[in-house]
């Protein structure tokens, strides 16, 4: 337990980091006012999201629903849509709640108006988060019981699963052992499926009440039959039911039946979402498989090192074979996904996912020192140490921890859209940049001038990258449109310049300059560095 404290301390804040889906564009845009009534709310995300459950609604000024139709999702699960009747003057109110195609959930919620009513006076004082009781969604540095409970059930289903499945391999590959092993093996296969058959229900219990917080009961059913992590979660919950009945049954079969499990975890994890899928879900399994042969196998050592050392002796020559082979299975397909996930090896040292990497890979380091010096050992015909087998399995047990933590949070951070203001006694400035990604954007820049000086004259922007400063700066060509926020200033004229196109060609860090231009030619320079991933 205390693992799991301090691989969660090292976290910090990424309960942000959990949602896998992020939110790309809305229309209506937040904050915005409206004329005439939108004819309906279209949501736009990074990934697929589950398209069965989940909602999408619109409130009026008195908390009321606007509309009782049901939303509506692309062919490609990557937008949703809510048809709306012509509504009013008024403040409206945009939340949404749906699950990504890897079983996050992710909510949100913002405010647009409509015409100009007496309290529509600036829309960004609204607070929908707490009107709709959203609060306490912001990341936090503090672990909370909630979040306790998470790690230490996906501790122990990690653990499980993998106990479990290499405990049904190991027959397989070290047949013809000593009576000692048949024993142990007879004793602790069924004690194994019991745990892991109670961690699968815990698993599937706190992540589908995570899931649904705040969602009615009928919901429930939609997400165990109608939604990928639901029927995914029933393969596993039937896989482990499944397993009671084969410990009689051949080596071969058993073996089949772990791989299939694996194969279901593989396919409900981060591997089922990045491309090419096929190349993820292999890299995950075999990550999986590997470590699955390492852990049953260090399992039955200790159990046979209690029980018979001279049986733990001849069964320590196959592990150690076994366990450095796995070993490096598991560091080629870690570095296979990591290559696959991130799109830097700069990201490892920035994002929680890659701080918990590198904390894994010290301890895989740790690993071979101690497995290369049991194999050494075993080698020469000396039987292992108690030391060397309570180090390996203490490190197996802070891995596992850490792989818990590492597999339930995104490999990449989450864009934030870019939003700028700067206010001065000559000069307002305001810029944004939305969704703040590689590739198209929408990019709004706003000056206010004193009356005195008038509209601006001109207003360009650029942008250059920061990593890669040999290259010349691009133009982004923002042209004036009609600013329909509420964004008004007293004394001051303001001038509204957008743009949309791919003018972010590459993730990095980014530098934007505003130049400015009054009417009496005076430039003004206005320079606001961002980053996206």
């Amino acid at each position: 337990m205390l693992g799991i404290w301090l691989c969660a301390m090292l976290l910090g804040g990424a309960t942000a980091a959990f949602a896998h889906a992020e939110l790309e564009g809305a229309a209506p845009e937040p904050n915005a006012k409206y004329e005439q009534s939108p004819s309906e709310v279209r949501l736009a995300f990074n990934e697929a999201i589950e398209a069965k459950v989940g909602s999408l609604e619109v409130l009026d000024d008195q908390s009321r629903r606007v509309t009782n139709a049901n939303p509506q999702t692309s062919d490609d699960r990557k937008s949703i849509s809510l048809a709306l009747p012509k509504l009013g003057e008024g403040v409206y109110t945009v939340s949404y709640a749906i699950i990504s195609a890897d079983g996050h959930p992710v909510s949100g919620s913002y405010v647009f108006v409509v015409g100009n009513p007496p309290q529509g006076v600036d829309a960004s004082a609204f607070d929908p988060h707490k009107a709709l009781g959203h609060e306490g969604h912001a990341a936090s540095t503090q672990l909370t019981t909630n979040q306790f409970i998470i790690y230490a059930v996906r501790s122990l289903y990690y653990a499980a699963l993998l106990w479990t499945a290499g405990l049904m391999i190991w027959p397989l590959l070290a047949r013809s052992r000593g009576a000692a092993f048949a024993e142990l093996r007879k004793r602790w296969e069924p004690i194994a499926l019991r745990t892991l058959l109670v961690a699968v229900l815990l698993y599937i219990f706190v992540h589908a009440r995570e899931i649904l917080k705040g969602y009615p009961s009928s919901e429930y059913g939609k997400l165990f039959l109608q939604t990928s992590i639901g029927r995914e979660w029933i393969a596993l919950l039937a896989l482990s039911l499944v397993g009671f009945a084969l410990v009689r049954l051949h080596p071969a079969v058993r073996t089949v039946w772990a791989a299939a499990i694996l194969a279901v975890e593989s396919w409900s994890g981060h591997a089922a979402v990045f491309s090419p899928k096929s190349a993820s879900l292999l890299f995950d399994f075999v990550h999986l498989a590997a470590a699955a042969v390492w852990v049953g196998g260090l399992t039955l050592l200790l159990l046979l090192w209690q029980k018979e050392r001279k049986e733990a002796g001849r069964f320590a020559v196959v592990f150690s074979r076994a366990a450095l082979l796995s070993l490096v299975l598991i560091v080629l397909s870690g570095v296979g996904m990591t290559y696959l996930f991130l799109p830097s090896l700069k990201y490892l040292f920035y994002t929680s996912w890659g701080t918990l990497l590198l904390i894994k890979t010290g301890l895989v380091v740790l690993v071979f020192g101690v497995g290369g010096t049991l194999h050494l050992k075993v080698r020469k015909g000396d039987l292992p140490t108690a030391v060397l087998l309570r180090a390996d399995a203490a490190l197996m047990a802070l891995i596992i921890v850490v792989a818990a933590l590492f597999t339930y949070i995104s490999p990449l951070p989450a864009n934030e859209p870019v939003t700028y203001h700067q206010m001065g006694d000559k000069l307002h400035v305001s810029f944004r940049v939305t969704p703040n990604k590689a590739g198209d954007n929408e990019f709004t820049v706003k000056v206010w001038l004193p009356d005195a000086a008038g509209a601006a004259k001109s207003v360009q922007l650029r942008l250059f990258s920061l990593d890669r400063k040999e290259l010349g700066p691009i133009a982004v060509p923002v042209q004036p449109f009609e600013d329909t926020e509420l964004t008004d200033f007293d004394g001051f004229v303001k001038s509204a310049y957008q743009a949309k196109g791919p003018y972010i060609p590459f993730a990095g860090r980014w530098e934007a300059e505003i130049r400015i231009m009054d009417q009496d030619d005076n430039e003004t320079v206005q320079k606001v560095d961002f980053r996206n991933y």
